[in-house]
């Protein structure tokens, strides 16, 4: 049986600033290679350790160094919205700064 794969997409602000990407663009090449592998995995639909933070917003843990959460949204059930991302210590507010993000996403899309 064929799975389609997931598409991994980037959010992009009114100001066209991606806040997912600078955080990616701001790793030292390891760390940047743990979250491409990380990719391969999502894109044959294996999440891992995934849950729900809340308003439509999922995170996916890397557990490497201080702990790092990669926040997404799903539009639909094949494309994915990389949103934000951070580290553990950070949590409460980076999940706030996902939502608000997932929020304006579908504000934008769904006219």
């Amino acid at each position: 049986m064929d799975i389609a794969p997931v598409e991994i997409r980037y959010y992009q602000t009114v100001s066209q600033k991606r806040p997912f990407q600078e955080w990616l663009d701001s790793l030292d090449a390891t760390l940047q290679q743990i979250v491409a592998v990380r990719f391969v995995r999502i894109r044959r639909g294996l999440f891992g350790d995934a849950e729900s933070v809340g308003e439509g917003v999922f995170e996916f843990k890397i557990d490497v160094g201080p702990g790092y959460r990669i926040y997404y949204g799903k539009d639909g059930e094949m494309i994915v919205i990389l949103l934000h991302a951070g580290e553990k210590k950070r949590q409460p507010a980076d999940i706030r700064r996902a939502q608000a993000f997932w929020q304006d996403y579908l504000r934008r899309t769904r006219r």
